[in-house]
């Protein structure tokens, strides 16, 4: 048994040949960029790229094996270089039974059942090619077809107040939109962490996911998980998912709340701090808000306790939010010690004193011991790192 750094929500940007899958990705984002960057530059062990229904992202998933770059796992996934890749697709779901929109991501063994998978979608969505389409079903019939293909099904970014089961779908349970015997785990999102998400009490019988749904290869990595598995592969996943025999997420790294970019609740038009409900913004009057994260949980929140056995969530400041951290900074950094998830967990200050002013290697050793002074995000704006 050992431990595996895990970030299971990338999306890929476009194609090999240059076609959008993601539009809102960065053109970077190819497969075979993705795959290359989170093994050598990040340090991950396991990622989840879920734009994998793709049938150009297919074919070149197919020419990677055929030139021997990749290979099929026996227990399921893709193996890189040492590093396992999970087919997912990230799909968009609305149906009578919720407001919606609510996105999940779908995650599968094989590449022969991401195939069938995407045939099955290519007749219920109007641009199979295309991340994070509505799918014309209900949120229980792409859950059983996620089953009977041997797959995991995961709502994504659950909190977020657009696009997320209860952000924008459900009014008080899952229940409403999904059978709750059929979700292998929740993903939290940016700006909610375990503690916050533990008010609900019918999530207690899940596992919690951080992840990056990264748009860019830099954001690859600013959140993800520790799991305990044999090995990385799709079968170890679901087995750790469940927490079966031994396996298990041992700890999750994500973002402080207040760096998330929905947080706080606030003024729709100038990003302010909104004050009582109902009442005018003290900055620009208008009355339109973004809910924030925090007070949505607060309206939902029914626990009377904590759940136990939860493992630890870490607040992790990404390198990219350390101030005065700019890319060329970074690469050297990545030149001396190897990969991000070194430079966060591992290496010493003194070490980092030799690369970098000392300023800057302080600020990652505060940011790594959680004594970094935050202001909170809110409304789609990330929140900022204070020094």
């Amino acid at each position: 048994m050992a431990r595996y750094f895990a970030d299971l929500h990338i999306h890929i940007g476009r194609t090999k040949s240059g076609r959008p899958v993601k539009i809102t990705g960065a053109k970077s984002l190819t497969f075979s960029n993705i795959i290359s960057h989170a093994r050598n530059e990040k340090g991950l062990d396991m990622i989840g790229i879920i734009d994998c229904h793709s049938p150009e992202v297919i074919e070149e998933i197919e020419g990677l094996i055929e030139s021997g770059e990749m290979a099929e796992q026996a227990g399921g996934g893709l193996l890189y270089g040492g590093m396992a890749v999970i087919h997912g697709s990230e799909l968009e779901i609305y149906d009578e039974q919720c407001k919606g929109p609510i996105h999940v991501l779908c995650f599968m063994p094989s590449l022969a059942s991401m195939k069938e998978f995407s045939a099955w979608l290519s007749s219920r969505m109007k641009n199979v090619n295309l991340s994070s389409q509505r799918i014309y079903t209900t949120g229980r019939e792409l859950q059983e077809i996620v089953k009977q293909l041997g797959g995991l099904f995961i709502p994504a970014h659950v909190f977020t107040p657009f696009k997320s089961l209860y952000g924008k779908g459900v009014e008080k349970s899952l229940e409403e939109v999904f059978n709750p015997d059929m979700i292998d785990g929740v993903e939290l999102g940016l700006s909610s962490d375990t503690v916050m998400a533990d008010g609900m009490a019918e999530l207690h019988r899940y596992p919690f996911l951080t992840n990056s749904d990264a748009h860019s290869l830099a954001k690859i990595a600013r959140e993800y998980q520790a799991i305990e598995m044999v090995e990385p592969s799709f079968s170890e996943l679901s087995l750790a998912l469940k927490g079966e025999n031994g396996r298990g997420i041992i700890a999750n790294y994500g973002l402080d709340p207040l760096l998330g970019k929905y947080h706080r609740t606030v003024c729709a038009e100038c990003l302010a701090p909104a004050g009582a409900e109902g009442k005018p913004c003290g900055e620009c009057g208008s009355l339109k808000t973004v809910k924030g994260v925090a007070d949505r949980i607060s309206e939902l929140s029914d626990a009377k306790s904590q759940p136990k056995g939860r493992p630890p969530y870490i607040h992790q400041v990404p390198l990219e939010f350390i101030p005065g951290l700019g890319p060329k900074m970074l690469q050297k950094l990545l030149w001396h010690f190897g990969t991000e998830m070194a430079i966060l967990h591992e290496v010493p200050l003194g070490a980092m004193e030799k690369v970098i002013p000392e300023k800057l290697a302080r600020l990652i050793i505060l940011a790594r011991e959680g004594q970094l002074s935050l202001s909170a995000g809110g409304g789609g704006k990330y929140g900022k790192v204070e020094y």
